[in-house]
């Protein structure tokens, strides 16, 4: 009996020893111990430090702190852990092949850590360059921070296969003879692409802009893609346009108006007088004057004139502009026009013409002709 006991303790002690890949268990559970201590020491630093910093930078009124703040959080709570990993590893004393492979897990943790905290100080850089919005614009800025993203992930991306002997350049060859055979197939796309790029380039609309292209959409302009922008027409309905309309077809923006018209053609009786219609076109002009929401300066042509002889009415062409170009705003003021001008017509004592026509019957001496009635029988 003591000889079994004693067999098995040697074995234990021999198990023991030699544990995974001759690293004793003692060595494994100290360093397991060491990955601990550090995962601890992230989450006191989450809750004291990372915790403390946000309650100061919450009650400053700058965005650039927080921004900053956000940016650091998650790049240091993975620096702990990888600051874990590596003491960890150098209580195994690891040697030959598993040395190496650690050595190859810690160079690319390290450069995920390094590439993460780019991609995550963009935010705060470009908030801290707003500035460039004033010479360019927020669509090209969301752009230039697009691609900024995807040069710091791809080239993380190939910092680690380089970590791990994967040379980079036979994928970029093929890359490009695989871009070659793209490219002869996708025009379409890249004219898409170059149509986007003169979009924000020559600032033709930004997002917000109510926008027409004739006989494709008109709407609201939600997004500017690489490919496509995405409108949202006034029923509602969401419209993905390829960027190539826009650099094809004429664009009517009409958030660039600087005033807004209105452009009637008003038809009255044709039994108004020359005095009648001297006063309407006189009392219009004035309110138009007399009210600060209409422009009757020499910014814009303000014409109140009889335009024509219609079939039915004697036309008076009313061409003025407002201030504002608020849709609602400017419907509130034609409506108070459309008003005014029933009241002056109304007030000088004649009315509005309809279409009409009128038929003479002339007294002639040509005899009616006889009813023909069909023989009896």
């Amino acid at each position: 009996m003591t000889e079994i006991i004693q067999s098995f303790y040697v074995m234990l002690a021999q198990v023991w020893r030699d544990g995974v890949l001759d690293i004793s268990v003692s060595r494994l559970m100290l360093a397991l111990g060491v990955f601990l201590f550090f995962a601890a020491l992230r989450g006191l630093f989450t809750r004291f430090v990372l915790r403390r910093l946000e309650r100061i930078t919450e009650r400053t009124e700058t965005e650039f702190d927080d921004l900053l703040r956000d940016a650091i959080e998650e790049p240091l709570k993975l620096l702990f852990l990888v600051m874990g990993v590596f003491f960890a590893e150098g209580t195994l004393g690891l040697t030959g092949l598993p040395a190496e492979i650690a050595d190859k897990i810690l160079r690319s943790l390290l450069a995920i850590v390094i590439f993460s905290t780019l991609h995550a100080a963009l935010p705060p850089v470009f908030f801290g360059l707003r500035r460039i919005e004033e010479l360019l614009s927020k669509e090209i800025v969301r752009w230039l921070m697009t691609i900024a993203r995807w040069g710091i992930i791809l080239t993380g991306a190939a910092t680690v296969l380089q970590i791990w002997g994967i040379q980079i350049g036979p994928i970029i060859a093929g890359f490009g003879l695989f871009g070659v055979a793209v490219a002869l197939g996708a025009q379409d796309l890249f004219k898409n692409l170059l149509g986007g790029v003169s979009i924000l380039v020559e600032r033709r609309f930004k997002i917000g802009d109510w926008v027409r292209v004739e006989g494709i959409v008109e709407g609201t302009v939600e997004d500017i893609g690489f490919r496509s922008t995405r409108i949202r027409r006034f029923d509602q309905v969401p419209v993905v346009v390829p960027n190539n309309f826009f650099a094809d077809y004429a664009l009517i923006n009409f958030s660039e108006m600087n005033y807004r018209r209105i452009f009637w053609q008003i038809g009255v009786e044709y039994q108004t007088s020359s005095d009648q219609l001297r006063d309407i076109c006189g009392r219009i002009r004035s309110w138009l004057e007399d009210n600060p929401n209409f422009i009757s300066d020499d910014r814009v042509p303000c014409l109140i004139f009889v335009d024509g002889f219609n079939d039915s009415s004697i036309d008076i062409m009313v061409y003025c502009f407002t201030e504002t170009t608020d849709w609602q705003a400017w419907l509130t003021h034609k409506q108070d026009l459309a008003y005014a001008i029933k009241e002056i017509v109304e007030g000088a004592g004649t009315g509005f013409a309809f279409p009409s026509r009128t038929i003479y019957h002339a007294q002639g001496s040509l005899p009616l002709a006889e009813i023909f009635e069909p023989p009896e029988g």
